[in-house]
């Protein structure tokens, strides 16, 4: 866990608005008794998470793909070769989306827009130092040539948390 309590309480309020903007719909799948809280989020999101990543071409097209996720101070951080597709659309279209699944017992669905973290030729995000010092830690300093990697925090304007027996999930991952 690497949120502060501010970062928590934000998270919280933020998945306290964007389910209550949600349709009828999802809030008759996601209710209290089928969600989890920020704090418990937190805990159950370490390490690297596979997310299912989409983007959107120019020709607005939607495109998903697996990234390796990172929950880092409340949002997702995930990389990907600076010539990859997901780079290029992300370029020009920062808006995405991303879903974590495990099975049927826990979903985390977010809509955002990404930062570059670490852009050539422009400074790199105020987050770059600390998250790459993460990264290196996770992955091995010498993992690969950090610089062929772009990596992108995405900044959350919606995200639901969807736990189908959060008391078993929690107990589990204790």
């Amino acid at each position: 866990m690497f949120e502060t309590e501010t970062e928590i309480q934000d998270l919280q309020a933020l998945i306290d608005t964007s389910l209550g903007r949600s349709t009828a719909h999802l809030q008759s799948i996601i209710t209290s008794e089928r969600s989890v809280r920020a704090e418990q989020l937190v805990g159950l999101l370490t390490g690297m998470c596979v997310l299912v990543l989409a983007t959107v071409t120019a020709r607005g097209e939607p495109r998903a793909g697996a990234v390796d996720g990172h929950f880092l101070h409340g949002r997702w951080v995930f990389g990907t070769s600076r010539e990859a597709a997901k780079a290029r659309h992300l370029r020009a279209r920062p808006a995405a989306s991303a879903a974590h699944l495990r099975g049927e017992e826990l979903g985390v669905f977010v809509h955002g827009a990404v930062e570059e973290l670490n852009p050539v030729g422009a400074p790199a995000h105020p987050a770059w130092s600390e998250t790459l010092e993460y990264l290196r830690s996770f992955y091995g300093g010498d993992a690969f040539d950090w610089s062929e990697v772009v990596y992108y925090r995405l900044r959350p304007t919606w995200m639901t948390v969807y736990a189908s027996e959060p008391a078993r999930l929690l107990t589990r991952s204790a």
